[in-house]
């Protein structure tokens, strides 16, 4: 009986063995390593003395930045521009469009305009009533665009290495509030990007103006539009070709049109498929 009481002992000695070499993983855990945040931006809050509120700005800045500070750069300013809504896939799509191997956009600044309340800023006052019932805080979109041009552009000019390119980007009202700027204060930005604009707002009363707006806008600096549409029905599709038919009709001298559908998209998913092809159409250098 004596070898069988060995092998005994022999196990007992291995298992204790191992449970000093290998402690329970409960009580030998290795610390996690530390984390760093993944940094995309950065808010910057101003007091805006048009709206008479504070607004919440989201900024990117191109790589770079902080390593020449000779350089100036574009600015992009992005409607909608709240961490939940675009900025994030905006700014990928900037930083992929800035590649040196795909080299299709100039490094830019982006301004993501956080959101408050869209309705109230997006849109000019409508005669219909429905509209007025739905969105009872609607019809101040001259006071928001006092504050792009009073309060925003000269705090990012003033605070930020910019070149007096300017890019506005909207979808939805917001398209409705980039085309009312086009239309009615055109030199605010060099570049339009409108997706989807909500021109049924008050009757479509924006395109039965449009050329009366345009023929003081012909005189002005040439800027460059583009235009995207989803599949959204064939209200929405008539009112955005008869826009942009007008604005082809009346550019200023220089000025750059471009509409481009996009059939297979519709109002929920068309902004960012509609940016990349903006961004490649409006900057995309010649080879």
């Amino acid at each position: 009986m004596l070898l069988p009481n060995l092998c005994k002992s022999a196990l007992a000695c291995c298992a204790l063995l191992l449970l000093l070499l290998c402690p329970p993983a409960a009580h030998g855990q290795s610390q996690p390593p530390k984390r760093e945040p993944f940094v995309l931006g950065h808010i910057d809050r101003i007091k805006s003395g048009q709206l008479n509120e504070e607004r919440v700005l989201n900024i990117y800045l191109p790589e770079g930045y902080a390593n020449d500070p000779k350089a100036t750069y574009p600015v992009i300013y992005l409607l909608d521009g709240s961490a939940d809504e675009d900025f994030i896939h905006i700014v990928g799509l900037a930083q992929f469009l800035t590649f040196p191997w795909i080299d299709v956009l100039p490094k830019s600044i982006i301004v993501g305009i956080a959101t408050v309340d869209r309705r109230r800023d997006f849109t000019f006052p409508t005669r219909n009533e429905k509209d007025r019932k739905d969105f009872p805080t609607a019809g101040k979109s001259a006071a928001f665009m006092r504050f792009l041009e009073k309060d925003l552009q000269p705090y990012v000019e003033k605070t930020y290495r910019t070149n007096g390119q300017k890019t506005l980007v909207g979808q939805s009202l917001g398209g409705l509030f980039a085309m009312e700027v086009l239309l009615k204060k055109p030199t605010l930005f060099n570049n339009y990007i409108i997706a989807s604009p909500s021109l049924w707002w008050d009757n479509e009363s924006l395109v039965a103006q449009a050329p009366g707006l345009l023929k003081p806008a012909a005189a002005a600096a040439p800027v460059n539009v583009f235009v995207a549409l989803g599949n959204e029905g064939p209200e929405m599709k008539k009112a955005t070709e008869a826009m942009v038919a007008t604005l082809r009709a009346a550019p200023a001298k220089g000025s750059r049109i471009e509409y481009v559908p996009f059939p297979e998209e519709t109002h929920a998913t068309i902004l960012h498929r509609a940016v990349y092809k903006a961004f490649e159409t409006l900057y995309k250098k010649p080879k």
